[in-house]
């Protein structure tokens, strides 16, 4: 898993999409090598990588359980393998897998670090769903020693990489935030959502963004409810109060993406639910990637189609390929409640990734 990949958001203009996969592990048992990772929330139940794995990897779910029966280790042909890339290349960082997960040690992404560092013609796009280890990774004081002690192993078990290296090993500016590293987290709803942002708005890094992917319901990233005490966060405008209008500045989203779920089993998405974020983007300036619809694709909208209910379809209310089902707004299936649509399972490559008659697959500027 390495140079090449499908992943809609990788397709950068002016560089080829890339996924990067260094952490592997292997089943003690069979000896067969794959990936690992534990489920963290709604959004992994239906997991792709896990689905992968238990097919041409270790065999082995993503469960904690599973820790004892593998072998986590730095795959280094792997971990290399971006600085013998040339042409530009935008890279998903473990796509496999949460780099952040427990079972991914400092030093490990230490090194993984390291090659970023030393392969500036490329942008390096992690994503989380574990935004409080993520933050604390990045907070610490000695992390730029500790890519610098990285980096300087590199050289010295392969010299030839000093030629290709001097730009980024020269420049004066502080390590931190490297300029090709893009962080982010994933968020499927509002409460993963105001969990997770606030610790990545409050991690340096060059682009800040949010995979709501799958999105299975309504988040508003203008007012994000963190905790205790009750400061709501303004991610897309970079503010933050206890009262409205706020008056704090901080740190803002440079880039959100949408997706629906996709898979057999796949859970249907609401138009508004997309629609509310591009909405919300759009206002703030925000750049906004809607990826795909999923596996279903609305087909009747009871409030703008049918106000009078008089044409209701049948649906036969089954997750299946080919399935008919109510959805409204909190994410109800029956036909009540608010902005009800019905959906159908039709899968990935025919619902497609058109939102209200329009692409959308904007990327944030960065500086040349």
């Amino acid at each position: 898993m390495a140079d090449g990949t499908s992943i809609e958001w990788t397709q950068r203009p002016g560089t080829k999409g890339a996924s990067w996969n260094p952490i592997r592990a292997r089943n003690r048992a069979t000896g067969k090598v794959g990936w690992h990772c534990t489920h963290d929330s709604e959004g992994c139940r239906f997991c792709y990588a896990e689905g992968f794995n238990l097919r041409l990897g270790t065999g082995l779910a993503y469960k904690p359980g599973h820790e004892r029966d593998i072998e986590i280790f730095l795959d280094e042909k792997t971990l290399t393998a971006p600085l013998r890339w040339k042409a530009a290349r935008t890279i998903f960082c473990g796509s496999m897998t949460d780099l952040f997960a427990p079972f991914v040690s400092d030093a490990e992404l230490d090194d993984i670090f390291a090659i970023a560092a030393l392969s500036p013609q490329h942008t390096f796009i992690f994503l989380t769903k574990r935004a409080a280890r993520l933050r604390a990774y990045m907070a610490n004081v000695e992390r730029e020693a500790l890519w610098m002690n990285a980096v300087a192993h590199r050289l010295e078990a392969t010299p030839e990489l000093m030629k290709v290296c001097h730009p980024i090993l020269g420049r004066r500016s502080p390590w931190l935030p490297l300029p090709n590293v893009w962080l982010g987290v994933s968020a499927e709803d509002q409460d993963s959502a105001d969990k997770r942002v606030p610790e990545l708005l409050a991690t340096p890094a060059a682009i800040r963004f949010v995979s709501a992917e799958p999105l299975l319901g309504l988040i508003d990233f203008r007012y994000l409810q963190p905790g205790d005490p009750p400061v709501e966060k303004d991610a897309l405008n970079g503010t933050h109060g206890i009262l409205r209008p706020h008056r704090g500045l901080s740190a803002r989203l440079d880039w959100i993406i949408v997706g629906g779920e996709s898979g057999h089993n796949a859970r249907p998405m609401h138009p508004d639910w997309a629609r509310s974020i591009r909405d919300q983007c759009t206002a703030a300036g925000v750049p906004y990637f809607f990826k795909q619809w999923g596996a279903w694709t609305s087909f009747y909208d009871r409030q703008v189609e049918d106000p009078d209910w008089r044409r209701v379809p049948h649906v036969d209310d089954q997750m299946r390929p080919g399935a008919t089902r109510f959805l409204n707004l909190a994410g109800g299936c029956g036909f009540h409640g608010e902005r009800v649509v019905a959906v159908r399972h039709v899968g990935k490559g025919a619902s497609g990734n058109v939102l209200d008659g329009v692409e959308h697959s904007e990327f944030p500027k960065v500086a040349a």
